[in-house]
């Protein structure tokens, strides 16, 4: 038994910083992340003996843990009769790119979510990411496809209006009354 609790010791020093990234990514939140991470280890823990793949399985135990809280807490409204502060928008444009990244990742279906994370942060390869979600191949090419064309979408939606030479077309009123483009090409 002690030798058991010295092996997730270990496991948990080594490991800690790579499930925490998981579940970041899952969650969008340093403090959900926390959470998630903590509730799947003490649910591992109690079967620690049993495990053969842990990182596997506490990745699996993380995700099912998430859908479930999600689905859970699907709608946090709160109706108040005051409204709310506006935050300040934070200048710097990575902060504001993770920003968008993550905003748009959570507009994502958790099972979608899971997939990308797996996919393409943990960088795990298809059949791996299908057993760890218990579906096919198949299943996690086309959420991992519809997932990443939803992000873009988004992502592109946030992004600001293009200044290309071609864009750079402007109407102006002629003295009749008129209206020409300029700095376009017929």
């Amino acid at each position: 038994m002690a030798a058991d609790d010295e092996h997730f010791r270990e496991f948990v020093d080594t490991r800690y910083m790579d499930l925490l990234r998981v579940a970041y990514h899952l969650t969008g939140s340093a403090q959900d992340a926390e959470d998630l991470v903590q509730a799947a280890l003490v649910k591992v823990m109690r079967r620690w003996r049993r495990v053969e793949d842990p990182m596997a399985y506490l990745r699996r135990v993380m995700i099912n843990q998430h859908i479930s809280s999600w689905r859970r807490y699907r709608v946090h409204e709160l109706v108040t009769a005051i409204l709310p502060e506006r935050s300040t928008r934070d200048m710097t444009d990575a902060v504001a790119e993770r920003h968008a990244l993550y905003a748009a990742m959570r507009a994502l279906t958790p099972r979608t979510r899971a997939v990308i994370v797996l996919r393409y942060v943990v960088d795990l390869p298809e059949a791996e990411v299908a057993a760890t979600l218990s579906c096919s191949v198949g299943s996690v090419k086309s959420r991992a496809s519809r997932g990443l064309a939803r992000l873009r979408l988004a992502l592109a939606a946030d992004a600001p209006p293009s200044t290309s030479a071609s864009a750079s077309a402007s109407a102006h009123s002629a003295p009749d009354g008129t209206t020409r483009m300029t700095g376009a090409t017929p």
